[in-house]
């Protein structure tokens, strides 16, 4: 099933918003600090230290938007309800062990869930001429193949996470040979050492190494955080169809296991 054009888009929607808001947030936050400084000698804020990072602060702040709205939409993504809605693993559970296969497929497709998408792909290779297996290698494989196409896309927005959290180091680190270059050059410049120069430039090599770690670590947390959880997500989806499986063969074959005599026990 082809996903819909909003969930297509919705990360980059909430990209958006969550710009919006920091931006409306640094446009506020700028105009208080331009008063404040008409009245009083500017201190030291976190936003002035962020000022003294330098160009690299731009990458690192669009970074960090980026891990924010990922971590909103894996967070509404791999939720239960998506994957195996109780109600539906109990309505597949019940048919499938009373061997109403087109029952089961029935609820199947009309859950958008990832569950229910997997069985309505898999329950139609059921096969009835094959008592003893109900063609369990041919639903496995179907199950299979489903999972093959659909896990990538969910573990995409998931490795971003990756992404983020080795390219934020990276930046931090050009940032901070900047710093140490302007910090040379005023040395070089100024005949002597100039103290206040030397301090801006060693500032900003430091703030921009720090900066590159505070994003590159909570992305770090949130890649191994939601690749497990995705990996729980889809181990609970196949469990629940190797059980109603199995449920259906033990049903299809219950009889004849009553009718079978153990060897070596006579008749009272």
């Amino acid at each position: 099933m082809q996903k819909s054009s909003f969930q297509r888009l919705a990360p980059w929607l909430l990209t958006v918003i969550v710009v919006g808001v920091v931006l409306v947030g640094v446009n506020a936050f700028g105009q208080d600090a331009a008063a404040a400084a008409d009245a009083e000698p500017p201190k030291k804020t976190l936003w002035s230290m962020a000022l003294a990072g330098g160009w690299a602060m731009y990458p690192l702040a669009l970074f960090s938007v980026a891990m924010i709205t990922l971590a909103v939409y894996n967070f509404m993504q791999l939720t239960k309800g998506k994957f195996a809605p109780p109600e539906l693993k109990h309505a597949i559970l019940s048919n499938m062990a009373e061997v109403r296969v087109r029952s089961a497929i029935e609820h199947s497709a009309a859950s958008p869930s990832y569950l229910g998408r997997m069985m309505a792909n898999a329950l139609p290779f059921v096969d009835a001429t094959e008592p003893e297996s109900l063609g369990r290698e041919k639903v496995e494989n179907a199950m299979a193949d489903f999972a093959s196409k659909e896990n990538p896309a969910y573990m995409t927005w998931v490795g971003y996470f990756s992404t983020i959290s080795a390219a934020a180091p990276m930046v931090g680190l050009l940032g901070t040979v900047s710093g140490m270059i302007k910090a040379f050059d005023a040395l070089n410049t100024s005949k002597g050492a100039d103290p206040g120069k030397m301090a801006s430039a060693i500032s900003e090599a430091l703030i921009t190494t720090a900066a590159g770690l505070i994003v590159a670590i909570p992305c770090l947390f949130f890649f191994v955080f939601f690749k497990n959880k995705l990996n729980a997500m889809v181990a609970d989806v196949q469990r629940t169809a190797e059980e109603g499986l199995s449920a259906a063969i033990a049903t299809v074959n219950a009889d004849q296991q009553l009718a079978k005599v153990p060897e070596g026990i006579a008749e009272g």
